[in-house]
């Protein structure tokens, strides 16, 4: 008799021109918080997708709960008590926050559907998440965090036996964080068992008991969360040792040349019941950070910028000529580019090959009437391709087999074959392993050593500290500090900041 709700054994899955799994085991325990770790590309995704039915296996076995399972979809694993949650949040943002949480799980009455009870069962869940929103309200009215963790609701009114969590805190701020992590370690001690993943390093000591490692589809190693070391765990994930990435420049140590007319700048912009007016600058060969917590306007005065959206003041110069910045189209014909942070529904396009995703950043720029060649496609594909390390290397691979840290790059490949002045970058290393984002980190540095004016946007204060030379910080939707890092900000200097009463 085994003690793991979960066993699978030799699992393998092939996609065209990729081993994504090669002969892996993976084991859960009843009443365990187990972590799966990896670089993109490593097999996490296809593995909880294997579990949770999303992917046949092309063999291998599943056992849950000591019987052998097959899964033929996704209906297969919840009826064998396993629940999900994905990174990226898939709910019904027309339906209210109850209707969300319970759905396939109504009350019924002698009329149909209870809502007065649903509803209250609802409450009852979101509680114990320590969410206290009005059930009957627009799911669509709440962040994007709040509608994670209602994401997470759902998944706990299914009496689960395994509740698998991928990436749960990647849009969720520290307090929320811990609501989680409380809830979670509740779910643990009533025997559920969880399977989650984050590539927070802290979060991953913090919260787990044992811990998994893949490495290009295969299984490098299983252990318990007290017998490894960040430093042993970086170099199992990475094959090869954290001082490569320590070496990654910083930006902050390199002096900028502001004597001319700055790239960009912004005074006085802003958008009512959006972000208050700020005063903004960029010169070339700069990377301006900007830092706030969740919620604290830094995408909002990335879409101002780009023209997203409209601002309803303020004054926008390029070069010291003032721009219309009213649309994307405005901005890029002023050769200003932006990458969105939410991937899937604003970067992305899932059914199109890695190739004509690459590619469109250009042919937008130049109108659908001057197509781009099938000779100029082929030598844009090809440069970029290899100059971003993109994999697999197939430009005719659907960008959806792509692990997210591939498709960043192939996000950051399309601007840049518009041969931008200003580059946005909004949380380009958010849900990428710790490899692909020192990849990342590493062509900041280079693009902005080579003359490129980059605003780079993360949550990762360290992250904003290392790469910029000034930081925006960012409160409440508004500019409350703008430090310049040539006196070596750090990031206690920021949290002060933002922790401080009566900012302005």
């Amino acid at each position: 008799m085994t003690d793991n709700v979960v066993e699978m054994r030799d699992i393998s899955i092939s996609f065209p021109g990729v081993k994504a799994l090669d002969q892996v085991d993976f084991t859960l325990r009843p009443g365990e918080i187990h972590s799966l770790l990896g670089e993109n590309g490593a097999g996490k995704s296809t593995l909880i997708k294997a579990l949770t039915g999303v992917y046949p296996i092309d063999s291998g076995r599943i056992a849950v709960g000591g019987e052998p399972r097959t899964f033929a979809g996704t209906a297969d694993a919840q009826d064998a008590g396993i629940a999900t949650v994905y990174q990226e949040v898939n709910l019904c943002t027309n339906l209210s926050v109850g209707e969300n949480v319970m759905l396939g799980n109504e009350k019924r009455g002698p009329f149909g559907v209870d809502w007065r009870t649903t509803h209250k069962e609802a409450s009852r869940f979101l509680g114990e998440l320590g969410l206290d929103i009005d059930p009957r309200s627009p799911l669509s009215s709440h962040s994007l965090a709040v509608q994670q963790l209602v994401a997470i609701s759902r998944a706990v009114v299914v009496d689960c036996k395994v509740l698998v969590l991928d990436e749960p805190t990647s849009s969720l701020d520290r307090f929320e964080v811990e609501q989680l992590f409380a809830v979670m370690r509740a779910l643990r001690d009533r025997g559920v068992a969880i399977l989650f993943v984050s590539h927070f390093l802290d979060q991953i000591y913090e919260i787990s008991d044992r811990l998994t490692v893949l490495r290009n589809g295969r299984l490098i190693g299983e252990h318990a969360i007290e017998e490894i070391s960040r430093t042993e765990l970086i170099a199992a994930m990475l094959g090869r040792e954290l001082a490569e990435f320590e070496s990654i420049g910083r930006s902050a140590d390199r002096q900028v040349d502001r004597a001319g007319a700055p790239v960009l700048s912004a005074s006085l912009v802003g958008r009512k019941g959006s972000i208050e007016p700020f005063d903004l600058e960029v010169y070339d060969g700069e990377v301006v950070g900007i830092a706030g917590l969740l919620g604290s306007g830094r995408t909002e005065l990335a879409r101002l910028i780009y023209g997203a959206d409209r601002a309803d003041q303020g004054r926008v110069s390029v070069r010291g000529s003032t721009a219309r910045l009213t649309s994307p189209r405005h901005a890029v014909e002023q050769r200003i580019a932006f990458s969105s942070e939410d991937r899937r529904e604003e970067g992305i396009i899932a059914d199109l090959t890695v190739a004509e995703n690459l590619v469109l950043g250009v042919q937008a720029k130049r109108g659908w009437l001057r197509r781009v060649t099938k000779a100029e496609q082929a030598r844009i594909v090809e440069q970029y391709m290899e100059s971003l390390g993109i994999r697999p290397a197939n430009p005719n691979a659907l960008i959806r087999n792509l692990s997210g840290g591939n498709q960043q790059k192939v996000l950051l490949a399309r601007w840049l074959a518009t041969d931008p002045q200003l580059l946005i970058l909004d949380e380009p290393t958010r849900g990428i392993d710790i490899g692909a984002k020192a990849e990342i980190q590493r062509l900041i540095v280079e693009l902005a050593s080579g003359g490129l004016a980059l605003i780079f946007i993360s949550s990762e204060l360290d992250e904003v500290v290392r790469l910029s030379q000034r930081v925006v910080v960012m409160r409440d939707r508004r500019k409350i500090a703008e430090l310049d890092n040539e006196s070596h900000v750090d990031v206690d200097d920021i949290v002060a900041l933002i922790a401080k009463e009566g900012a302005a």
